[in-house]
């Protein structure tokens, strides 16, 4: 019997056979480089949250003396000790700081919905200007507020208490600003003169109709602010001297001043910064599933 020869295939002259045709494209190593920045990034953000991680395992003698990422055995008495100092005024501040983000982000969203809606819907003289001067609020950076705010809660005798850090967290421009555009897309004006014609008040269309139809975009608002009143320091340092009243950030600032003359403090420091991420991350995803139920609901009504 007689076999085929399969003919095999000459080598290209002046390359090495083998490593030519195994070469990757340049165009596949240059695609390489936006995945290769994304995971130098994503480095660069986690590194500092896996130290948190880890070093809130650690106990006071561990922390300075062993290996940067390796876990400690000292979380339980961590948490033990932090919650026996001063009597427990830690849960104090995550109080204050569930309460100022909570109350403070519940009414700013409602806010940011009616200022959104009306200037989405209604034509009326300014309203332009009404909008630019809120992008220019956008703009603006809060600790330049933080003073002339200071300044005039001072001249109602408001400092020092709850009201101080709720107040100035009402108006959040960028919230107005999303509800707007947000109202404007997702709204149609057919179905609020329906309303009209049905015999609807506007604070009914509002309510009944608008509003529904908004929800997806004032969760996303009451996130944005929720997150920036939990995390904000400024305005509470400025307004706040009694530390019954603190939120969590200024009352670890203290913390962090108090182990420089006692450094058995920094484990404390450490692990309430580690405790104070997990009510951000319960509600990101409470809100994340409560959002996706919401825009699958509008998808199928539409």
């Amino acid at each position: 019997m007689s076999s085929l020869a399969v003919p095999q295939a000459e080598p290209v002259a002046g390359s090495t056979p083998g490593t030519a045709q195994d070469r990757p494209p340049l165009r596949r190593r240059i695609s390489l480089i936006p995945t290769v920045t994304l995971l130098l990034g994503a480095a660069y953000c986690l590194l500092p949250v896996a130290w948190v991680v880890i070093a809130a395992t650690k106990s006071g003698s561990e922390l300075f003396s062993t290996f940067t990422f390796l876990p400690g055995t000292g979380f339980v008495d961590n948490v033990q000790d932090l919650s026996a100092y001063r009597d427990g005024v830690y849960w104090e501040w995550m109080a204050n700081s569930a309460l100022y983000a909570g109350l403070g982000a519940l009414l700013s969203t409602c806010v940011s919905a009616i200022s959104g809606y009306a200037l989405a819907t209604y034509r009326f003289r300014g309203r332009e200007t009404i909008f630019n001067v809120l992008l220019a609020g956008v703009l603006m950076p809060p600790v330049i507020l933080a003073i002339p705010q200071y300044l005039l809660l001072a001249k109602a005798d408001l400092t020092d208490s709850y009201l101080s850090v709720l107040l100035p967290q009402i108006l959040f421009p960028y919230g107005v600003y999303l509800a707007r555009i947000y109202a404007a897309a997702a709204v149609p004006a057919d179905v609020i003169e329906a309303g009209r014609m049905d015999g609807a008040n506007e604070w009914r269309i509002f309510t009944r109709i608008a509003l529904p139809m908004m929800i997806p975009g004032l969760v996303t608002v009451f996130l944005f602010q929720f997150v920036a009143i939990w995390n904000n320091f400024l305005l509470p340092y400025i307004m706040l001297s009694d530390d019954e009243k603190f939120p969590i950030t200024l009352g670890l600032f203290t913390l962090l001043e108090q182990g420089a003359n006692t450094p058995a403090l920094y484990t404390l420091v450490i692990t309430g910064a580690f405790l104070a991420v997990f009510p951000l991350i319960a509600l990101f995803l409470v809100i994340q599933r409560f959002w996706s139920l919401d825009l699958l609901s509008g998808a199928v009504k539409s």
